[in-house]
């Protein structure tokens, strides 16, 4: 009788165990539009883990839209409601969550460097409770220069677009204006953190005789990509950025493929509900780097861009 009480313990014990719904708090820089189709990928990545949502986990979202000031705030909110995981994005996004507790576990889905901005102490040793996908960001950003040099090979002054509000400007800068000097290129830093602000930005460009700009990584950024590819082509500017921004307009995209990349964050938040910890999780690297051409801002503003450039391009847009 002892033994069959202490099963009949066990087993509801299991039961238990295996009804619980997990809550993953996601912290979000921008919001449900912008970010929603990133959002999805990471909700299908839990879905072919055999996540059910509503029955075995539940999403709980927060909302900077595009203020980085408020993401501390929500990042205590998600703290205070004791959810299992955090799941965030971006420099901002990550400093946000890290700052807000040091126990509940966090998964940053895409981040620029990781280890330059201080979030983890090595890729292969996260520590700590934080763990995710992170790239070099300043190489790419200066990998941009470098294309758009190749594939306008007349450029002479390129500007770069960035979100003042974001703590990785500073290594990324740097890397960008030893780019440029290598080409024999000048270089200008414009800055935004709103998007009343990209006009004044776009004048500054104008000012500084720029004939070409680059558009970093930015939550921001990538919710307003088709407002920014729209001011590169009524400046007439010589314009490369990330995917998103050559889809909506832009001539050039190169960086990470962000769907692919919050498909695999949901890889690493099935290991923490599952048991595993963040600090035993390495950073992994995106899988895939996309090159997008759009020929149709290129025909729009009477550019040719280089063989060398049309050869490597993974998309050309042409419609």
């Amino acid at each position: 009788m002892g033994s069959a009480a202490l099963l009949a313990t066990s087993s509801a014990t299991s039961g238990q165990a295996a009804s619980k719904i997990y809550r993953i708090g996601f912290l979000g820089s921008t919001s449900p539009k912008a970010h929603g189709p990133f959002v999805e990928a990471f909700r299908e990545g839990l879905r072919e883990r055999g996540w059910v949502e509503g029955k075995t986990v539940t999403i709980e979202y927060r909302w900077a839209q595009g203020d980085y000031g408020r993401l501390p705030a929500l990042a205590a909110d998600l703290v205070r409601s004791n959810v299992d995981l955090i799941l965030t994005h971006g420099t901002p996004g990550g400093r946000a969550a890290k700052g807000a507790t040091t126990v509940i576990p966090i998964v940053i889905a895409i981040v620029g460097d990781a280890v330059a901005t201080g979030l983890v102490q090595s890729l292969a040793h996260p520590g700590g409770n934080l763990t995710g996908l992170s790239f070099f960001f300043a190489e790419l950003n200066a990998k941009r220069i470098e294309l758009l040099k190749e594939a306008f090979p007349t450029l002479k002054r390129v500007a770069v677009l960035m979100n003042g509000g974001n703590p990785g400007n500073v290594v990324t800068f740097e890397s960008m204006a030893g780019m440029a000097r290598t080409l024999g290129l000048e270089i200008v830093q414009a800055l935004a953190q709103s998007p009343e602000e990209f006009d004044a930005a776009f004048a500054q460009i104008a000012r500084a005789r720029g004939d070409g700009v680059s558009v970093y990584e930015d939550a921001l950024f990538l919710a307003q990509a088709a407002q920014l590819a729209a001011l590169a082509e009524r400046s007439r500017l010589r314009s490369i950025g990330f995917r998103e921004f050559a889809e909506a307009g832009g001539l050039l995209g190169f960086g990470v493929n962000f769907p692919d990349a919050w498909r695999r964050a949901a890889g690493f938040a099935d290991r923490i509900l599952k048991g595993a910890k963040p600090a035993d999780l390495p950073i992994e690297q995106p899988a895939k780097y996309d090159t997008v051409v759009n020929l149709r801002t290129a025909r729009t503003l009477g550019l040719t861009i280089s063989p060398t450039v049309m050869v490597r391009a993974d998309v050309v847009i042409d419609r």
